[in-house]
């Protein structure tokens, strides 16, 4: 099982971080923010979800570490299906605290059917999951948006149950998501998960405390812009005092 618990903080101190911590961190700024530390870090093109996979409602945010579902077309019962990859494996006993679940619904996210729901929605939030996120559809938006502090980010919604047309081959690979400057986002186990209503962004694993960082430091400038501008500041003072407007 790959449970990213502890993040190290490079250079500027000495000490580790959980991913519950850092996903609170992350929740408090916007994607766009991320995105300019992403760019100013040099991590560029490949770290935006295509724009279509979009949160139910504009004031949603998720923030976590990516726990990745791999499935694929499959009208199988459980008894006639098998999967070599998920022997011994139990989806809810690995779900950890701070994650946000990445669904690679392979060639069937176009198949017009919700590939999770409200009540599986629950049970990943009460094993600690904060979120998911869906190449496709998802049931019950009613239900979804009842279930506090939970962000779901999918292309549509529809009553349309996914078994049993759909099942899950793997957990915690590598999966792949329609991107939006690229074809195509390779999200690894781990990986960090940010989204809100402009966009969803992976962060890599390797480079999220830095990514954190740089983030915290430019929503810093930019909340003291923003209450500038409330007190009447002009966009020139504000730039001069922030070097950013």
């Amino acid at each position: 099982m790959i449970f990213p618990s502890l993040f190290s903080i490079p250079d500027e101190m000495e000490k580790e971080i959980s991913v519950t911590e850092m996903a609170e961190r992350f929740d408090k700024i916007a994607t766009a923010t991320v995105s300019d530390a992403m760019e100013n870090l040099g991590l560029t093109n490949n770290y935006v979800l295509d724009l279509n996979i979009r949160s139910l409602t504009d004031n949603m945010h998720v923030a976590g570490a990516a726990f990745t579902i791999k499935g694929e077309r499959d009208c199988r019962t459980g008894a006639e299906a098998h999967s070599k990859a998920m022997e011994g494996r139990d989806i809810w006993a690995e779900i950890y605290p701070g994650c946000v679940v990445v669904v690679d619904p392979g060639m069937a996210r176009e198949g017009g059917f919700g590939f999770f729901g409200e009540m599986t929605s629950w049970n990943f939030k009460y094993h600690g999951a904060r979120g998911i996120v869906i190449d496709g559809g998802i049931r019950d938006r009613p239900g979804l948006l009842q279930i506090p502090e939970w962000g779901t980010f999918v292309r549509y919604t529809s009553p349309i149950e996914s078994h049993p047309r759909w099942r899950i081959n793997e957990i915690q690979c590598p999966v792949v998501l329609t991107g939006q400057l690229v074809k195509q986002v390779r999200i690894n186990p781990g990986d960090f998960i940010v989204g809100d209503s402009d966009a969803v962004i992976v962060v890599p694993k390797e480079s999220v405390m830095k990514v954190l960082i740089k983030a915290e430091e430019i929503w810093v400038g930019e909340e003291g812009s923003r209450k500038d501008f409330l007190a009447g500041l002009s966009f020139d003072e504000v730039y001069k005092k922030w070097g950013r407007a």
